[in-house]
């Protein structure tokens, strides 16, 4: 069996509506952290051949075919290129508009404004293009409004201001496409707005010389899996290729543009957009321009923040993204996009460490309103319904989207924290694979119930009067509970296989990691070790449980489950007492004292009796 060209089938929701499904693997319906394990299904002859033609292990067979890779688009997954998938950006509305206009920009000396957002997709996106206009010999000057004081979002002022600075054009990154007043007012102004954005848009579009974002609802582009900086990257090649051919460069070197990917992949991964297709090449060719250590402030964060291998998504999500959506959360918004876009080596040292330490205390304030929502989400008791909104005084709007991802990933169900402020609050929220809740909150905006707001399928924001979140959280949960029928949510785990502990070696890791790089939308894999014993397990650090597991006819594996010691899953693995447990997770290379072992990372567990 060999499956036509093109890009792998989409992961399978993990939360789904309904009772029905595949049986569940190793038997568990529930498991520690609620939720039902399924197996991922591969065909045997197209895993065999796979690994054949590939000259691979059976198990990467496995993987690749479960994943929907086929015979003849294997090579292209396991070693994408932005030759092979660069799509001509022309196939994306309203880039040609937008081209011509900065290209003209450029050439006639006119300033060019940036308004970007305040996180790493929208710091990433004002950077590369700050990088790319003044290595064209252009003028830029880049805005990032405050996250507390001027929301999400172009506003007026902040256009004026940038036009007033000598820009005549305005290019507004991972934003946009729903500020309907702020770009008529920049339009009354004289002002020529270009909306690079990713996010879903409505039937109507904002006034503006161009919209390009792969979501609006006439562009047949086949792109929207990109994140902003994506979509500005090609923004880039579009604007590059009119200059050429405007014989810009005769007189002139022409940039380099690949030397920018490390801030593509950096933006894309911590965007969380599915590493399918385009997105795939960006990330893996942008990892490796980020090994080279270029980009002077990429280098300084790296240095801060105790980087010491070859980046890898895990880095580019946890170590870096972090502390550069920290500026943005609690501290000053515009240090993420001033860090990425110097040359100045004090400059990024100096910002580095003040990034540092904003993440510092952005986990302090995280952990306080998220004991406090979590506070707030148990009174609920089992009566959770379909969706978690929740809402308090005082909780740092800052770290509101950080705190609901954490309920919506312990009560497998989208979440909403909602910050108040007098008469007015800000919510933020995230969902669960299989539920649209970008959707949910415009729908939301189109009633009326809310001030404004925004978002794609995983995440979104909006501004609410206080007096009505009652009437929001009834809203939203009508519009999931519609969506999903009677069966509600049912959340689901899927996994690759059962092994040994003595089969998790190092060279099983290397091989798995071809499948790479992995994110949402080419999950890593995930594998069970079926009724293990802890021989070994303790409190690592503040709220993380390490031990030693050991499988039915021997064999010994180090396990760490990260952020689990006050949940089931973290209680069972420490008060097992030698109970045989099924134990899932994700096999990685541990380095201590300069000795390297695999390791797994405990996701989930179900007892095995």
């Amino acid at each position: 069996m060999t499956s036509s060209a093109g890009p792998p089938r989409p992961e399978p929701p993990e939360s789904q509506a309904g009772a029905g499904g595949p049986d569940c693997f190793l038997g568990v319906e529930k498991s520690l952290t609620g939720k039902r394990w399924i197996s991922r299904e591969a065909d045997k002859r197209q895993s065999l051949a796979l690994a054949q033609r590939l000259s691979v292990p059976e198990i990467v067979g496995r993987v690749l075919a479960a994943r929907g890779v086929g015979l003849e688009d294997a090579d292209v997954f396991l070693r994408p290129t932005l030759k092979g998938l660069l799509p001509d950006p022309s196939r994306l509305k309203g880039m040609d508009t937008a081209a011509e206009r900065l290209a003209r920009a450029v050439m006639d000396g006119h300033g060019i404004g940036i308004f970007g957002d305040y996180d790493v997709d929208g710091a990433t996106s004002s950077a590369l293009l700050t990088r790319f206009i003044t290595a064209a010999g252009g003028r830029s000057a880049t805005y990032i409004p405050d996250r507390l004081k001027e929301g999400y979002g172009p506003n007026i002022k902040a256009l004026l201001r940038l036009q007033e600075g000598g820009a005549t054009v305005i290019v507004t990154v991972d934003c946009g496409t729903s500020a309907h007043e702020p770009l008529t007012a920049a339009a009354d102004a004289g002002l020529d707005v270009i909306v690079v954005d990713h996010h879903e848009a409505e039937a109507k579009l904002p006034p503006a010389t161009a919209v390009i974002n792969p979501n609006r609802l006439d562009d047949d582009s086949g792109q929207g899996q990109l994140a902003a900086v994506g979509v500005a990257f090609l923004l880039v090649v579009a604007v590059n290729r009119t200059l050429r051919d405007a014989g810009w460069y005769r007189d002139r070197p022409e940039p380099d543009l690949t030397q920018w990917l490390d801030l593509v992949a950096l933006g894309t991964v911590c965007d969380v957009v599915p590493l399918t297709g385009l997105n795939r090449a960006l990330v893996t060719q942008g990892l490796k321009v980020m090994a080279a250590r270029n980009n002077t402030g990429l280098r300084a964060l790296s240095d801060v923040a105790g980087l010491k291998e070859p980046p890898g998504t895990y880095h580019a999500g946890f170590l870096l993204g972090p502390r550069i959506n920290a500026g943005g959360r609690i501290g000053e918004s515009d240090l993420g996009s001033r860090l990425l876009g110097t040359d100045d080596i004090g400059e990024a040292t100096d910002i580095a460490h003040r990034l540092d330490e904003f993440n510092r205390e952005r986990r302090a304030i995280e952990a306080a309103v998220l004991d406090a929502a979590m506070g707030e989400a148990k009174k609920a008791g089992d009566d959770l319904g379909p969706l978690i909104l929740v809402a308090g005084e005082g909780w740092h709007p800052g770290v509101i989207g950080i705190v609901a991802g954490r309920l919506a990933e312990r009560f497998n169900r989208p979440a909403c924290v909602v910050a108040l402020d007098g008469k007015q609050a800000t919510g933020s929220g995230r969902s669960v694979s299989g539920v649209d809740l970008g959707a949910a909150v415009i729908a939301a905006c189109q009633a009326g119930v809310l001030i404004k707001g925004g978002g794609h399928k995983m995440a979104a924001g909006f501004t609410v009067e206080s007096g009505r979140v009652g009437e929001l959280r009834e809203f939203l949960g009508d519009r999931i509970s519609a969506h999903l029928g009677d069966g509600g949510i049912r959340p689901r785990l899927y996994l690759d296989g059962a092994m040994k502990p003595a089969a998790a070696t190092m060279n099983l890791v290397d091989d798995l990691q071809q499948v790479g790089p992995f994110g949402s939308g080419n999950p890593e894999p995930r594998f069970v070790i079926p009724a293990a014993r802890l021989s070994y397990a303790a409190v690592a650090g503040e709220n993380h449980v390490r031990g030693t597991l050991t499988g039915e006819e021997g064999g010994r594996l180090a396990a760490i489950s990260f952020n689990s010691l006050d949940t089931p899953l973290g209680q069972a693995l420490l008060k097992s007492d030698g109970a045989p447990l099924h134990v899932a997770g994700r096999l990685r290379v541990n380095t201590w004292q300069g000795h390297s072992k695999a390791q797994l990372l405990i996701d989930d567990a179900a007892p095995a009796w």
